[in-house]
């Protein structure tokens, strides 16, 4: 009995400081117009010339996670990213093809405590080739990292 008690309480020790985070959810077009539709933020996470290049997407806020050389500041990134949604709130993360996103997804997954978070699996790239709707970047708010959102 006293083995059983010890195996349940090691047991039960884990699950408490197993690490919470949820599944990142890859979505389509289809699925991406549902939810910002019902106001689910989405971050565009590409830099400003791909921005300005291309336009964005109405309504998102952009907030470039990985910089022209590919180097990024998570920590601070999510700074001005919980301006947008806080960890128990739902956010979606757009880029050019849904490369970037996966790595900044699974950031707010797994270490900053985010329990619902989407990846626009096919990218702005995917939004483009449906013909789907763009605005000029300067029309969109532009979040900067370390500075609340």
């Amino acid at each position: 009995m006293r083995l059983l008690r010890a195996s349940l309480a090691t047991f039960l020790a884990c699950l408490i400081s197993w690490p919470a985070h949820a599944e990142v959810i890859n979505i389509d077009n289809a699925e991406l117009a549902r939810l910002t539709a019902k106001g689910v933020p989405l971050i565009d996470i590409r830099t400003a010339g791909e921005w300005k290049s291309t336009g964005v997407i109405p309504g998102s806020k952009l907030l470039t996670f990985f910089n022209e050389k590919g180097d990024a500041n998570p920590a601070l990134w999510l700074s001005s990213a919980k301006g947008i949604a806080q960890p128990d709130q739902p956010v979606i993360l757009i880029c050019r093809s849904g490369n970037r996103t996966r790595a900044a997804a699974q950031y707010l997954s797994e270490q900053a405590g985010y329990k619902t978070v989407y990846n626009v699996s096919s990218g702005l790239n995917g939004w483009l080739s449906e013909r789907r709707p763009v605005v000029p970047a300067t029309t969109a708010m532009t979040c900067s990292p370390g500075v609340p959102c």
